[in-house]
């Protein structure tokens, strides 16, 4: 019997977590389903039941050697991985692109971090793929790295297929849906995290470690038993099950979705421009051959639209699709585009408004934050070792890691975003007016 089927069954009155005891007075949306690991509902830290069935179903989807389904998210996966491939101490080399919780592990793991810069769209502002060049490179200068850690898909829908003579890691956690109907391949690493939830029928914090190596198996396992709560929801995992089913039985959806999302990409436009990147399901509408910024489209969507973007910045917004979407609601997105596109306003060059790659260190760095710190006017920080993380949320990307020496020109870059209106923040919650810096000893 499935998780599922065993859940909509629950008949025995419930003396044990949780609280709400299924109880109807408190109008909590999945409390019916809500329970802990009573007898016969397995136990995801030792699944070897209907949870293990569930694992299993994805190592079939992703053909991986051992997948681990996930609830609290891509990052658990991320922590994971990292500590499973790496020793204290060790060297890796990372994507300055990389997700926050890529930097957190290399932070508690103490990693020494190289960074490797994928190419960068000057014009709309994010970055694109890495090269197999530049990998080759990074891994001959720095023999000693004990790993490659890299984004693929990006935020924006870049994939970078690429080969690792040292153990790879992969954030997938925009391409779950990879490999599914006429969509990319999905990465091939030791190890690839995918979010669920982001791009398939799953809910939200639902991701998935697929372990690609023998060698890291129990190691990915010991970990995420210390970094994944030890009270997993089974309203999620009830959720991953469903989402097994619904690829399992329903692949043709997906070429009809691939389909609906190639006519959409064939859509003109004169100012507002569609940007294709290796994943048709990221739909990049940048503005940077308008007048109007990233932010004035989404509001306009927003306000004149009822849609709703899933991040703007200053030349563009991404509006995220799935399967989930009908041919109703591409249908609404190319009125709204078509309409703003024909609005009265100026066409600019988008040779006159670039938007340069912001900085990275070139020197190998601990990433540390020190216990005490100092509250430091940003204006006046230039030079002065960061003690928090600087980022824009979403997509959680580092501007500025602790440990760095804060510079003028990402300073600049960043003066520059929160002109646009990006959502730039930090640990602390100061920023923009202060950050935290390390203390002058």
């Amino acid at each position: 019997m499935k998780l599922n089927d065993k859940l909509n069954n629950l008949n025995n009155y419930p003396f044990h977590m949780p609280g709400h005891k299924r109880n109807e007075k408190f109008d909590i949306t999945g409390s019916e389903i809500d329970i802990t690991e009573i007898e016969g509902f397995d136990n995801l830290h030792d699944a070897k039941g209907v949870l293990l069935d569930i694992e299993n179903n994805l190592k079939n989807i992703y053909k991986s050697k051992k997948s681990f389904m996930l609830v609290n998210g891509s990052t658990v996966g991320i922590l994971s991985a990292i500590f499973a491939v790496c020793s204290e101490g060790d060297t890796v080399i990372i994507a300055r692109n990389c997700h926050k919780s890529v930097f957190n592990a290399c932070m508690l793991r103490r990693l020494k971090v190289v960074y490797i810069e994928p190419e960068f769209d000057e014009e709309n502002g994010f970055y694109k793929r890495i090269t197999q060049s530049a990998v080759d490179e990074a891994i001959k200068n720095h023999s000693e790295a004990k790993a490659l850690i890299v984004t693929s898909p990006t935020y924006e829908g870049y994939a970078s297929q690429i080969n690792s003579s040292i153990p790879l890691i992969i954030d997938a956690a925009h391409g779950a849906h990879f490999s599914l109907g006429k969509f990319p391949k999905y990465p091939k690493g030791d190890i690839v995290v995918s979010s669920l939830h982001k791009t398939l029928p799953a809910l939200t914090q639902t991701a998935v470690l697929n372990v690609y190596n023998d060698n890291y198996i129990s190691k990915a396992k010991l970990y995420l038993d210390i970094f994944e709560t030890s009270s997993p929801s089974y309203v999620l995992m009830n959720s991953v099950e469903k989402c097994c089913d619904f690829i399992e039985n329903n692949k043709s959806e997906f070429d009809d979705y691939y389909n609906r999302l190639s006519s959409f990409h064939s859509l003109k436009l004169s100012k507002l421009k569609i940007r294709k990147t290796d994943d048709k399901s990221k739909i990049i509408v940048s503005t940077a051959s308008s007048t109007i910024s990233g932010k004035r489209l989404a509001q306009m969507l927003r306000d004149d639209f009822k849609i709703e973007v899933e991040a703007y910045s200053k030349n563009y917004v991404i509006l995220m699709s799935s399967v989930a979407d009908s041919e109703k609601a591409f249908r609404n997105l190319k009125t709204a585009l078509l309409t703003i596109d024909d609005a009265n306003y100026e066409v600019v060059s988008a040779e006159s408004i670039p938007f340069k790659k912001p900085p990275c260190p070139d020197k190998a760095m601990i990433i540390s934050i020190d216990d005490d710190s100092e509250q430091t006017d940003f204006d006046k920080s230039i030079n002065k070792i960061a003690n928090e993380f600087v980022f824009a949320y979403p997509p959680d990307i580092p501007l500025i890691v602790p440990g760095e020496i804060i510079t003028k020109e990402i300073e600049s870059y960043i003066k520059e975003l929160k002109r646009f209106n990006v959502n730039v923040i930090s640990d602390s919650g100061l920023f923009p007016d202060k950050i935290l810096t390390k203390l002058n000893r």
